[in-house]
Formats: C-alpha cells, structure tokens, sequence
C-alpha cells in the first residue's frame, strides 16, 4: 500500500514549501487592473450546485461580491466528472471576467480520460489553492446501521458486493477514494456515478445508496444535522471543526485521502488582472468571515498562489495517476 503512504494533502503542501512562496500580488497594482472589476464577474464551477466545490465557491463568491462592489456570479456546468465545465471555461474570453473553480477531480482527470478538450496546465493560468478538506467516510443510518468504521468494514463484508457508494463521477476524488478504501479494507463496495457530489449527497440523504467518501465541506452540514452518520476522516489529524470524529489512522486502517479546490484563469488573461484578483483573495482568505465558514467545514485555508499552485497541480496529476494505476480505477 506503498502509494497510499504519499495522499495527504498536507505533506504535498509542506513538500512545496508554502512558507517560502513569494508573493504573487503586491501592493503596488498595475494600472491597467486599477478598475478591475469593472462588470459583473463569472466563476465556473464545473460540477452541479450542493457539491463540494460549491461549499466554498458561493461563500467566496459573496464575499469578494460585498468586497468589491461587483457581482461574482456561479455558472454551475455540471459533467463528465468536472471536465466539461473545464472545458467550457477553457474556452472562455480571457479578459479577466471569467475564472474557473476547479479541484482535485481536475489532477486526476488527464490519467482517465484520453481525450480531454482542454489541458488544466496548458489552457488556464494558476490563480490560487482555496482550500484543502479531508475525504469523509459517510453512511444513511437507516441503510448502513453501523455505529463505527469497524462496523461498517464487517457489513461490507458480509454484503459480499451488494453495498455501493455514490461519487461525484467516473475518474473524481469520490471515486478513487472508494476504490482505494476496498483494497485498504478488503472489501468490495459497488461504485454508481453522478453528475456530481451534490446530487450522489441527495441520494445518500434520501436512502437510495449508501455510503460516500466524500470531502468534508460538502457532507458538513448532513452530518451536523445528523442526516447522514460520519464514521471516520482519512486524514492523520482530525479535521477542524470535526473534534469528535476519529481518523482512520486511529482506528488501524492505513487510508488517507484528502481533496482540494482551486481557481485559474483561461490562458491569456492579463496578467496583472490576475495579480490584483490575488491580491483581494489574500485579503478575502483573511477575514474572520471566511475563516469561520471553512472552519464550520472542516477545511484549511492554504497560502498557494500563482506558479507555486501551478507546481503544486502538476505534481498532484503525476501523483493521482500513480494511484488510479495503483487501484485500477476505471471508467465505466
């Protein structure tokens, strides 16, 4: 289980030095962006609204909108496990007016899908890392009555390949997380893809499947109304705002999955525009606003901008395609 050693996003992070990026947005703006925004900005979220990127792309969304004076407006594009929406905010005007809110999804595509209309390194610029959450493993207590990850190990087990898990599509974080989580268990629980997280969560609410390994920021607000049961973060620390839910690294099982969301800009957009929406992101990541909400959910907040974050996504993509060889992820 070599390759499962390397999944926390945490020592990715450490690995790149965040303490030692520089600065992307200085104090002195360029001139040419001292007007931006000057029109209502859009932020393509390429997956359904509910899901985990939403959970941090309409907070923010609100905020830089309070901020400064323009609307940020969510364009949800739902799809082929977040590559569609990729894809159309590839092909987006760069001026500056549109960005992208990616995740983790966006790493591991390139290794499962070979013919992808965009390259998430070739066609965007790397704006910033928004957060960093820990994967959840999540039951319906009516479909899955285990009170803790033992338990539902041993009711996998005994459902011989009945049990199944909803993800956000073939080829997400959803995805190879389950996988994963059979070989680091021994177990066999059936995949069914969505559209996305949201819809897989409204499923898992509702009774009709009945398990995800789901990041946190999209289950919070479930598992706090008791709506669905958390038996466990794959992290090796407990997740913030979590203190009561155990990691599988205390539990035995040797499993750590974590996801991230980030934003890029479609190649071509000024550069100093790109340097004045990082700097009102530093600030917007500073306010006691944000850092409650991502808290509340469980999430971090990393300092990553610019090239640093580009770096940060093409060691992600060569990472997550050693582990769907490791797990022998496949779309189906």
């Amino acid at each position: 289980m070599k390759s499962q050693t390397n999944l926390a996003l945490r020592a990715s992070l450490v690995a790149f030095g965040i303490g030692l990026i520089a600065t992307t947005a200085s104090s002195q703006v360029p001139a040419t962006a001292a007007s931006w925004p000057a029109k209502p900005v859009t932020i393509v979220v390429p997956f359904p609204a509910g899901g985990g990127t939403d959970a941090f792309a309409r907070p923010l969304s609100a905020h830089l909108t309070k901020a400064l004076g323009q609307n940020f407006v969510i364009d949800n594009r739902g799809g082929a496990g977040g590559t569609l929406g990729a894809g159309v905010a590839a092909k987006a005007a760069p001026d500056g007016y549109t960005f992208f809110m990616g995740a983790v999804h966006h790493a591991i595509a390139p290794s499962l899908y070979p013919k992808l209309d965009y390259d998430i390194e070739k066609s965007f610029v790397p704006v910033a890392l928004v957060s960093s959450v820990p994967q959840v493993i999540v039951v319906n207590p009516q479909r899955v009555p285990a009170n803790d990850l033992k338990g539902f190990i041993e009711a996998a087990k005994k459902a011989d390949g009945k049990m199944n898990y909803g993800s956000a599509g073939n080829g997400s974080s959803h995805h190879l997380a389950g996988e994963l989580f059979n070989a680091a268990a021994g177990v066999k629980i059936q995949h069914i893809p969505y559209k996305g997280a949201g819809p897989a969560l409204t499923d898992l609410v509702g009774g009709q499947i009945d398990a995800m390994f789901d990041g946190m920021g999209s289950s919070a607000a479930h598992i706090k109304g008791g709506r669905i049961k958390a038996l466990a973060v794959a992290a090796d620390a407990r997740a913030p705002g979590f203190p009561n839910i155990p990691t599988t690294k205390e539990l035995g099982l040797n499993y750590t999955v974590s996801t991230w969301y980030g934003l890029w800009a479609p190649a071509g957009t000024p550069p100093a525009v790109i340097q004045k929406f990082q700097a009102d992101l530093r600030k917007a990541f500073a306010s006691e606003e944000l850092k409650t909400i991502w808290n509340s959910i469980g999430a971090e907040m990393p300092d990553l901008y610019g090239d640093a974050f580009g770096r940060f996504v093409n060691a992600e993509i060569k990472r997550w395609g050693e582990v769907v060889k490791f797990s022998g992820a496949k779309l189906d």
